[in-house]
Formats: C-alpha cells, sequence, structure tokens
C-alpha cells in the first residue's frame, strides 16, 4: 500500500482500491486553477499508470457534484466549488480515462446526496451535493453488485456509500 497526501492506494491481487480525498477550489474559487490543472492532471496520470497495470477502485469524497441531478440547486451554484463548469468537465476527463460512476450508472435517475452543510442545517432540508463516489475502471464494473447512498445513516456531514 501508498500513502499520498491526500488518500490511500491499497494494491490486492486483481486490483487497486483507491481511497481519497480531493482538495475543494476554495472559497471564492481562489483554488480553482490549481484544483484542475494541477492536482486533478496528476491525480489522472497516477490512477492511469495503476490501470496499466490492474483494475482500479476508486473511492472517496471527490469534492464534485458531476451533473445537475447531483445536487440540489444547481442554478444558484454555478460559481461554486465543486460544481463549477471547469471542475465538472475534469471530472469527465477522470471518467474518460474508463471509469463508471457506480451509482449514477444503478440509479441514472434518482435524486441522493451524500454530503449536506451542517452550519446551515441543509440535511434537515435535504438540501445536499453527490460529491462522494466509487468509481471502477469499466471491467470491473462486472463485479458490482449494488451501490448506494445511506443517506438515513447519521453522525457526519457525509453520508457513506455502499458499493
Amino acid at each position: 500500500s501508498s500513502n499520498t497526501e491526500t488518500g490511500i492506494t491499497v494494491e490486492y491481487q486483481d486490483f487497486y482500491l483507491i481511497s481519497v480525498y480531493t482538495p475543494n477550489s476554495g472559497a471564492e474559487l481562489k483554488r480553482l486553477d490549481e484544483r484542475v490543472n494541477d492536482w486533478d492532471k496528476k491525480f489522472r496520470e497516477y490512477v492511469s499508470a495503476l490501470k496499466n497495470k490492474k483494475e482500479v477502485i476508486i473511492s472517496g469524497d471527490l469534492n464534485c457534484a458531476h451533473h445537475e441531478i447531483d445536487i440540489k440547486n444547481p442554478q444558484s451554484n454555478q460559481r461554486s466549488s465543486g460544481f463549477t463548469i471547469e471542475e465538472r468537465n475534469s471530472f469527465s476527463k477522470l471518467l474518460d480515462e474508463g471509469y463508471l460512476d457506480t451509482f449514477r450508472e444503478q440509479n441514472p435517475d434518482l435524486v441522493k446526496y451524500s454530503y449536506w452543510n451542517y452550519r446551515t442545517r441543509a440535511r434537515e432540508r435535504n438540501v445536499g451535493w453527490r460529491i462522494d463516489y466509487f468509481l471502477v475502471s469499466k471491467n470491473f464494473y462486472k463485479s458490482i453488485y449494488i451501490s448506494d447512498i445511506l443517506d438515513d445513516v447519521m453522525g457526519s456531514d457525509h453520508a457513506p456509500h455502499n458499493s
């Protein structure tokens, strides 16, 4: 296994499992350029190198609501950290490397969130974001039986993901 600044990679016989926290773009998007043009790019290169050896599972807080269905108020959040077009396009580039979003593959129209701002008591009103993922390389997807967000489990501002 190896440890990076924001994640852990564990090697199994048939696959790599990466648990990662993706840095957000910050208040007023001060780190947006660094996020999409540096961190995201290096992460894609890292997982691509692993994928050349065996299948890859990526899990964790990727700090991006990929589609409008993945956020309660898409129109008012167009320039919010985690939902900018730059971050969403960068997320698409990761998927284009040969990964599938297990939850969205199994639930194309289901609205479920994995994060709620605790300061605004957003969970009580279900004003959330889906920013936590399990991504798998396409060849590995056949091994996924269920992918769900356990949004009724309390104790954090994030919900656990069952995949």
